[in-house]
Parts: structure tokens; C-alpha cells; sequence
């Protein structure tokens, strides 16, 4: 180890206890993913999170990754497909994905390295398995739905807003095959495009539900904190646009997110009705509740 990275994380592991959540992000760069990591459970253990429901966890974990950067596209690579760890930058899908990867081990007590990479996979892939391009699960309604087979979470949009106050996410959802120029392991492998279209042909068939943006305020106090919030667009071909984790702030219901580039990890400075709003391509929401562990 680099001297430098040395003294960071002991420095770092000796100020997990009293230094604040969201500053944690800014000291990042100089480790690896692995003392990152590390950190993270030491931070886990030093608050006793493993006693607390693991959607509260999620978030004090969240609060960690304040003002770390965005990376748009972290997981593509032109390379054959492989588990990818990046705990120093992070899009929004990378996000939520370590907020529950590093809650679950929390919870299980199964804090190391291997552990943590072994869960995230698990996560990541269609049925835990890593089996090309294809295996990674690219729609967020798809990968929620196959979460749910896992027994990881449950999609509880219907459930907590009430049937008569959701719609259907409008379909086809088709937006790889539409724009296959737009992915380098569609561009030009036929094979690829063939099995991505049949897990769209899949999604398809399925009927899944958001809550309009409209009129997410009159029940903005249904969603935990803690929650998964997908994002959902009038893009044509896409279901989400966006993710993050829903974090109440004095109360309200706000969004902790990787956003865009150029900026950081951060919490909505005003609630998520009001970020919402700002943005005509953004049209409501789909909610996902990580399961508890004994």
C-alpha cells in the first residue's frame, strides 16, 4: 500500500465513529475499492447499524457516499463482462446498488471484501449468474422483478398508493433494440440484440405501475424511508429514467441520488414532488422495498 493511501485509511478508520456521514465521500479518492469498503463496514459497525431495519440502514450507508462524483456509464466496458467495483465514482444505478449490497451484508454479518463483491453480483445479474452482456440486468422494472424472485425486495408501488391512483407504464419497453447504436455490445452483435429483445418481449408482457408526479404530494408520507424510487419518463421505449433512495428530511420525502455529470452524490434539496416537477421528461415514480433480514 501507498504510504499516502496508508495514512488515509488509518486516518479514515480511526474517524469512523464521530466523523459526519455525509463527509465521508470526499476522502475516496486515494483508497481502493477495497479499504473503501472496508470503511464502510467499519462505519456500519462502529454505529451498530446491523440492529436497525435495514431500509434505515441503506440510508446512513447512502449518507456515506455524499459528494462522491458521478461516472456516467460506470459499468460499460469493452472488455468481456465482468463484475465491476467502483466505491470512488458512481451513476445512479451504482448508487442504490451499493446502498443495498453493503445494507444486506451489514445485516447478514458477512462484512468482507469477498462478501461485499460476492452480493453485489448476486444484485447485478439475472438470477446471481454472470453470463455475458445480456446476463446484466439493464431495465429497472426488469431488474426490481428479478429482485423479487431473489427475495430481495418487493416492488410496492400499487400496494402503498392504492389501484385507483396509479397508472400502467406505457409499452413497448424496446428502447436497446430502438437504439442499438447507443450500446457497444448491441452495435454490433447480432446475438446480443436477439436476447435483449426477448427480455424486452418479456418485460412486455408484464404490468408494471407508477404513481403520477402530479400527485406524489398527497402521498408522499406511503413511501419509507429508505425505499428504492425509480424514476419513470415519457421517453419513448424506456421505463426509468432515473433511481436514487428515498431519505425523509424534517419529515418530507427527498431523494439521495447520483444525478448528473458533473455533479456529486447528494440529497434533493427540496422535496421529491418539487424535484419532480422541475423536469418535463419525468413523469412519477415506482417504489421498491428492500426485504428485512433477520
Amino acid at each position: 500500500m501507498k504510504r499516502r493511501s496508508f495514512i488515509a485509511t488509518s486516518t479514515l478508520a480511526a474517524a469512523a465513529s464521530t466523523l459526519p456521514t455525509k463527509l465521508f465521500g470526499a476522502f475516496m479518492q486515494e483508497l481502493t475499492d477495497e479499504q473503501i469498503c472496508k470503511l464502510k463496514f467499519d462505519f456500519a459497525l462502529s454505529q451498530s447499524l446491523a440492529a436497525k431495519p435495514i431500509n434505515d440502514v441503506m440510508v446512513e450507508i447512502g449518507k456515506t457516499f455524499i459528494g462522491v462524483d458521478y461516472l456516467a456509464h460506470s459499468l460499460e466496458d469493452d472488455a468481456e463482462e465482468k463484475l465491476v467495483v467502483n466505491l470512488r465514482a458512481l451513476d445512479c444505478v451504482t448508487f442504490y446498488e451499493n446502498c443495498v449490497t453493503l445494507a444486506r451484508c451489514v445485516k447478514m454479518k458477512k462484512t468482507t471484501f469477498e462478501d461485499y463483491m460476492a452480493q453485489l453480483q448476486f444484485l447485478r445479474y439475472r438470477e446471481g449468474k454472470i453470463d455475458g452482456y445480456t446476463s446484466r440486468l439493464h431495465y429497472t422494472t426488469d431488474y426490481w422483478f428479478n429482485g423479487e424472485k431473489k427475495g430481495i425486495m418487493k416492488v410496492v408501488t400499487k400496494e402503498i398508493f392504492g389501484e385507483k391512483n396509479v397508472v400502467e407504464i406505457p409499452k413497448p419497453i424496446n428502447f436497446m433494440t430502438t437504439h442499438r447504436d447507443s450500446y457497444k455490445h448491441l452495435k454490433t452483435n447480432d446475438e446480443n440484440l436477439k436476447i435483449i429483445k426477448e427480455q424486452e418481449d418479456a418485460i412486455n408482457a408484464r404490468t408494471d405501475y407508477f404513481m403520477p408526479k402530479g400527485n406524489l404530494h398527497m402521498f408522499a408520507d406511503k413511501v419509507n424511508n429508505g425505499d428504492l424510487i425509480g424514476i419513470t419518463t415519457n421517453i419513448s421505449g424506456m421505463d426509468i429514467a432515473h433511481t436514487g433512495v428515498a431519505i425523509k428530511v424534517d419529515g418530507k420525502l427527498h431523494f439521495m441520488h447520483a444525478p448528473i455529470a458533473g455533479k456529486k452524490v447528494q440529497v434533493t434539496e427540496k422535496p421529491l414532488h418539487d424535484y419532480l416537477a422541475k423536469n418535463s421528461k419525468q413523469t412519477g415514480i415506482i417504489v421498491a422495498r428492500v426485504n428485512e433480514i433477520a
